[in-house]
């Protein structure tokens, strides 16, 4: 039998590879994030700057940017919750942790949606991440103070309906891709 840390990598291995595809055939649109942002005009969100092959929110984060603070993940340290930095189209970058830029100044926010990265997802709403835990103890601590909503941004072809969760895993509220929204039950 294999342990949960071996399912785990078996799945990020092998959605990496899907990842990859998906992102090298162009897939990549934010529209229809753009739609559900829209909805939520000024309310405080949080984006990401995308590394690797990671489906890009920008464009939707630009038009977030106009009606209200957006802000992008700052790991301040190993097993320690993510801060967010207020981030604007244009700002002064620096490399941050794992090759994500960040803005080099700006004020901290709290953001009261996320737009979370992932390496695979469910339509559950289960995500698997890159395995340090950074955004569910974000979300576990986000929405111990209030309703936090954590919107799944990926290519289709990172679904999968077996991965392998563990109880400390913070489930997504909603997942868009380059082809729709997935809302979940």
């Amino acid at each position: 039998m294999t342990s949960l840390d071996d399912q785990k990598a078996a799945a990020r291995k092998a959605a990496f590879a899907r990842r990859k595809v998906a992102h090298q055939a162009g897939l990549g649109t934010s529209a229809h994030l753009s739609e559900i942002l829209a909805g939520y005009r000024g309310v405080p969100l949080a984006g990401y700057m995308p590394i690797r092959t990671e489906i890009d929110p920008l464009p939707a984060m630009e038009e977030a940017a106009a009606h209200g603070p957006v802000g992008v993940p700052v790991i301040m340290g190993e097993a320690q919750p993510l801060k967010f930095r207020q981030w604007e189209p244009g700002c002064k970058l620096v490399s941050g942790p794992f090759g994500a830029m960040i803005p080099e100044e700006g004020d901290w926010i709290e953001p009261e949606i996320l737009i979370v990265p992932l390496v695979a997802f469910s339509r559950s709403g289960g995500r698997l991440g890159y395995g340090g835990g950074f955004y569910d103890r974000t979300l576990e601590l986000l929405r111990s103070k209030r309703a936090t909503m954590a919107i799944g941004f990926a290519y289709t072809a990172q679904e999968d309906a077996d991965i392998p969760l563990e109880p400390v895993d913070q489930p997504l509220d909603m997942i868009v891709t380059e082809a729709g929204i997935i809302d979940i039950p």
